[in-house]
């Protein structure tokens, strides 16, 4: 037992796992940027990474109904059928997020959702039952067209 509490007390000749100087910088990356933020909030600087206001030129409320991990139905609504995806893929992925905000925002049943698309190019799923808004244009031109077809059919 004693020969254990002699190797404790031993100095390690291994190296640190992590530099000292490394830990300083990670440091100061951290009082940096804390020091920037506040910067931004004293001096009221302007929300640059917020989209741009622009006005609706189409507009459509659907429901978005979940039939099992990829497929999705979509209907408008008055309860017609707009599309039914075996592999909704984005849209899929659209419903999932919508769904789990109304699941936090405990609300009830599926209310139908808004898409929107603006002037300015900003296509965006708006769900006011629970507040939750998707700015679907930020998702890449392949998914940004898959919910432009849904605002588009008759």
């Amino acid at each position: 037992m004693s020969y254990l509490r002699t190797l404790a007390d031993r100095p390690s000749t291994e190296r640190e796992m992590i530099p000292r100087a490394l830990l300083w910088g990670m440091l100061g990356l951290a009082l940096a940027a804390l020091a920037i933020a506040g910067f931004s909030v004293l001096t009221e600087r302007p929300h640059v990474g917020k989209p741009l206001p622009g006005t609706p030129v189409a507009e459509r409320l659907v429901i978005l109904e979940a039939r099992s991990a990829q497929a999705v139905t979509v209907y408008d609504e008055t309860g017609k059928l707009i599309a039914d995806l075996d592999h909704g893929g984005f849209i899929t992925v659209v419903q999932n997020a919508i769904q789990r905000s109304r699941t936090v925002a405990r609300i009830e049943g599926n209310p139908p959702i808004r898409i929107v698309r603006y002037d300015n190019g900003r296509l965006v799923a708006e769900d006011p039952a629970s507040g939750a808004s998707i700015e679907l244009y930020a998702f890449g031109n392949d998914n940004k067209a898959a919910v432009e077809r849904l605002l588009d059919q008759p």
